[in-house]
């Protein structure tokens, strides 16, 4: 697919960094170190020689949510730190649409994947038909009915499509009483590891996902074409993209520190190529790179994480092989 300029970016080739040091969507200590890591790691440097214009003002501060997060946030429900959770996503609903409004493309770095509910809400209030790329092993569909652990980073996909059981508080309280999203809008690519229940979500909402079956049937190349006709509905790939990409999606021999790890997962090749394809088709106005978790393993271990991490996002905004 030849290279296109990007249709949606009014301020041209322009990003801004939302780095969101968070880990309250889980259990895991480490994550909320992902941000701090990949931007000391040259990232923003790297953009720059891709000819971006970066605005980073440092990462976004939550100190009263995690105040409220040491001070305790009590269940409700099966829900885990249900109020911290709620307000660090509405509170990064609002930068990430104010970015994208400016023409920008907001580029979230976590952080754990219950920012995506934020980040997501971000994007389609510029940008209200986009549809959601998701690269994961989990399918983070669980409604705060069917999540067996009551972590909030296995359910930011059912509060965007609005499925029963997510219009509780805290959330309600920000989220629009009609979904962001619908079903056919979204397609998961790399999925390996998926709760019961959500694959009776995945089933009974007719919602596109290729699991890591697929993409050894079809070659990720396929996979990737296949994906963007769905949400495209034909060939011509006109849709804005946001792409939420969670690096448990790669093997952890590729990408070991990280929270969630499942074998079987995306070589660094097909991880590569899903941001590379993306790019490409000149619809991408914003982008997630989430679970990068330097504290789980030894430093080579970490430093080979963080280095994936921000190799993919160069692929996502220009970089090539050749």
């Amino acid at each position: 697919m030849p290279q296109q300029e990007n249709r949606y970016l009014s301020a041209g080739k322009a990003l801004s960094i939302v780095g969101c040091p968070f880990s309250g969507g889980q259990k895991r200590a480490g994550v909320d170190s992902g941000p701090n890591s990949l931007v000391d790691a040259g990232l923003i440097q790297q953009l720059e020689d891709l000819g971006w214009n970066v605005d980073f003002g440092g990462h976004q501060q939550f100190e009263e949510v995690n105040k409220l997060l040491r001070d305790g946030d009590p269940d409700i429900g099966n829900m885990k730190n249900p109020r911290t959770v709620s307000e660090v996503t509405r509170q990064v609903a609002e930068t990430v649409s104010a970015y994208a409004k400016k023409g920008r493309l907001p580029l979230t770095l976590g952080g754990d994947h219950s920012l995506a509910l934020g980040t997501v809400s971000g994007s389609l209030r510029a940008h209200p038909d986009a549809a959601l790329i998701w690269i994961d092993a989990h399918a983070d569909i669980n409604t705060p009915a069917t999540t067996p652990s009551g972590n909030l980073h296995g359910c930011p996909v059912s509060f965007l499509l609005g499925l029963p059981g997510t219009d509780v508080e805290p959330f309600k309280s920000w989220l629009p009483a009609s979904p962001l999203l619908k079903s056919d809008s979204l397609v998961y690519i790399g999925l390996r590891d998926i709760d019961s229940g959500e694959r009776k979500i995945l089933r009974e909402n007719g919602i596109k996902a290729f699991s890591m079956h697929e993409v050894d049937k079809y070659g990720i190349g396929k996979v990737v074409e296949l994906a963007l006709e769905h949400v495209n509905k034909g060939k011509e790939i006109k849709r804005p993209i946001h792409l939420s990409f969670d690096v448990d999606a790669l093997d952890p021999s590729v990408a070991p520190s990280t929270g969630t790890p499942v074998r079987g997962g995306l070589t660094f090749r097909e991880g590569h190529y899903i941001c590379e394809a993306l790019y490409e088709t000149g619809c991408l106005v914003a982008m997630d790179l989430m679970e990068v978790n330097p504290s789980l393993m030894q430093k080579r271990d970490a430093e080979q994480t963080i280095a994936i991490g921000c190799s993919l996002i160069r692929s996502a905004l220009g970089e090539t092989l050749l």
